[in-house]
């Protein structure tokens, strides 16, 4: 996820500010003579803060090491680096739903959504789309390759009508990347027009290559979630029911001391929007299954870059490894998302 977002870095502080600048939409004719007025810009700024340093810590055994038959410190520093990975994927993917949910300026201010969120009259904001069309359709439809594929393009279209700068990807969970090769009884792939070549499709069931979608590349994770059925099960959030607030899942803690223990979650807050009704923000977050975004959806701010330290320490008789980085994540332009929803009838 680190390249399809905003990133940036500091040296020194706690956090850091990206700017944000308001449209120049309107122009009109001049009558010679006349004075030039200047239209007011309007700006304002995101605030990224920094999050606790997140580390992860390997103990090797002079005696372990020495009975192995191969080298462990190797592998250990690569799961660590992934480790580490794993954890920014999430909370990138959990501050991307946040921004896509934000489809109105009533949400985006509920407190919970974005960080020291101010209102921004230049503000954009994007529908999102239900995969079949409306919010009880049914659920088994994000099995259907034509619906996604369908749902993708709306979501397209969306973003073309907002004028959202900027070149989107599609994000989808392994199970649905991998679901567009399905085929049911007499269908064949070619029934989905992004594989039939005879209309410019593309894609190969040799190299497992999904084609892209109105120029728009799928990337595929599996840190966002599962399918078993049509029954889909967040990797991100977990709930402790309807209504409730959507914790962050398989994330260590934050700190009471950063402020910032709840940065990840979702609140539990009904807030009417547009495409999605009045249910609970939390209860949406966790009917996602996909998103559609540019790097303007979501930013990130790097105060210290994956790094590993090792120290042998004689009174342990091994070596410590520790993987670290400290960064944190906002939502920076909510109309940068479109978020794909699961019906649910």
């Amino acid at each position: 996820m680190m390249p399809l977002h905003r990133v940036r870095t500091i040296s020194k502080g706690k956090s850091a500010q990206f700017p944000m600048t308001g449209k120049f939409r309107s122009a009109n004719y001049h009558t010679p003579g006349n004075e030039i007025s200047p239209e007011t810009a309007k700006q304002g700024e995101r605030i990224v803060t920094i999050d606790d340093l997140l580390i992860n810590a390997q103990f090797i055994a002079n005696i372990d090491e020495a009975m192995s038959h191969y080298d462990v410190r190797s592998v250990y520093t690569q799961e660590a680096g992934y480790a580490l990975a794993k954890v920014a994927d999430q909370n990138i993917l959990r501050t991307a739903i946040k921004a896509g949910l934000c489809d109105n300026a009533t949400v985006a201010g509920t407190a919970g959504m974005i960080q020291e969120f101010s209102a921004f009259d230049d503000e954009d904001f994007t529908d999102n789309v239900w995969i079949g069309g409306a919010e009880n359709s049914a659920a088994n439809l994000v099995q259907d390759p034509s619906e996604l594929a369908h749902a993708i393009v709306q979501a397209r279209r969306i973003l073309e009508n907002a004028a959202v700068p900027g070149d989107p990807v599609v994000i989808l969970p392994t199970d649905l990347y991998y679901n567009m090769f399905k085929m049911n009884g007499s269908n064949n792939l070619n029934d989905l027009v992004i594989f039939n070549r005879d209309v410019g499709g593309g894609g190969s069931v040799v190299t497992g290559d999904v084609p892209m979608i109105m120029g728009m590349p799928l990337v595929t994770t599996p840190h966002m979630g599962s399918f078993s059925g049509s029954t889909w099960t967040s990797n991100l959030w977990t709930q402790s029911g309807a209504g409730a607030e959507a914790v962050s899942k398989d994330a260590v803690p934050l700190s009471a001391e950063s402020g910032r223990q709840a940065q990840y979650n979702v609140p539990g807050t009904s807030a009417a929007s547009a495409s999605m009704g009045t249910d609970e923000v939390s209860d949406l977050a966790m009917r996602v299954v996909g998103m559609v975004m540019t790097q303007d959806a979501v930013a990130t701010v790097k105060l210290m870059d994956l790094a590993v330290e090792s120290e042998y320490q004689i009174i342990r008789q091994g070596t410590m490894t520790v993987a670290k980085y400290a960064m944190g994540h906002n939502v920076l332009r909510p109309a940068s998302c479109v978020l794909l929803m699961q019906g649910d009838a």
